[in-house]
C-alpha cells in the first residue's frame, strides 16, 4: 500500500500552482523592467528637445568662424584687427548676446545692432506652427536670449615657444540654459587663422 501512495503524491505535487510569493516576485520583476523602459522613453524625449538648441549652438558657433575667415579673404579687415579688443582687435571680451551683425559684417563686435522685429533685440528664429509647414500664421517665433557667444583669439606659438605672427587660434564658445533649467550647455568649435588667404 506504501508503494502505490508514492505515485499518487509526486503526481499532486507535480500538478501543483505558483505561490503567492513566486507571483509576487514575477509581478516585481516585470514592473522593474517596465519602469526600465519607461524611464528611456523619457530620457529619449528629452534629448529629442535638447538636439534643437544644440544645433543652433553649433550653427551660431560656425557662423561666428566663417564671417571671420570671409572679412580676411575679401580684406575687409586686416590681420591685425583679427584679435579681442583687450589684444588691441575688434572682437569683444566675454559672452555677448546673440545681436545682428552691424556694418562690418563680423558678429561680436561693437557696432553690433539689435534685431528689430525680434523681442529684446536678440536674434530669433521662425518655427513652422502646427500645421509642419513654415510661412503660415500659425509660426512660432523663438528667441534666442537665452543664447550667448564669445570669441576668443590667441596668438600661437611656434615650437620655440615665440610668437607666430602668422597665425592665431580662433575660439568660439556658445552658450545656452535650457528654459526651467538652471544648467548650461557649451559649444566649442576652434579654428586656426593665418595671414595668408
Amino acid at each position: 500500500m506504501d508503494s502505490a501512495m508514492i505515485p499518487q503524491i509526486s503526481r499532486k505535487q507535480s500538478e501543483r500552482g505558483f505561490s503567492l510569493i513566486e507571483v509576487l516576485i514575477s509581478t516585481a520583476i516585470v514592473t522593474v523592467g517596465l519602469l526600465a523602459v519607461v524611464g528611456s522613453f523619457g530620457a529619449a524625449v528629452a534629448s529629442t528637445q535638447s538636439a534643437q538648441e544644440d544645433l543652433i549652438a553649433k550653427q551660431k558657433a560656425l557662423e561666428a568662424v566663417e564671417s571671420i575667415f570671409t572679412s580676411r579673404n575679401t580684406q575687409q579687415i586686416t590681420f591685425a584687427q583679427i584679435a579681442n579688443v583687450s589684444s588691441g582687435g575688434i572682437f569683444k571680451d566675454g559672452y555677448q548676446p546673440l545681436l545682428a551683425a552691424g556694418a562690418d559684417g563680423l558678429a561680436g563686435t561693437s557696432d553690433d545692432v539689435a534685431y528689430p522685429l525680434c523681442p529684446g533685440g536678440v536674434e530669433c528664429l521662425m518655427l513652422p506652427g502646427a500645421d509642419g509647414v513654415l510661412g503660415t500664421p500659425d509660426d512660432i517665433q523663438m528667441s534666442l536670449d537665452n543664447f550667448s557667444r564669445q570669441i576668443l583669439i590667441v596668438p600661437v606659438l611656434n615650437p620655440d615657444l615665440t610668437v607666430n605672427p602668422n597665425l592665431k587660434q580662433i575660439t568660439v564658445n556658445v552658450q545656452y540654459s535650457k528654459p526651467g533649467q538652471g544648467k548650461q550647455h557649451i559649444y566649442t568649435t576652434n579654428a586656426l587663422i593665418s595671414s595668408f588667404r
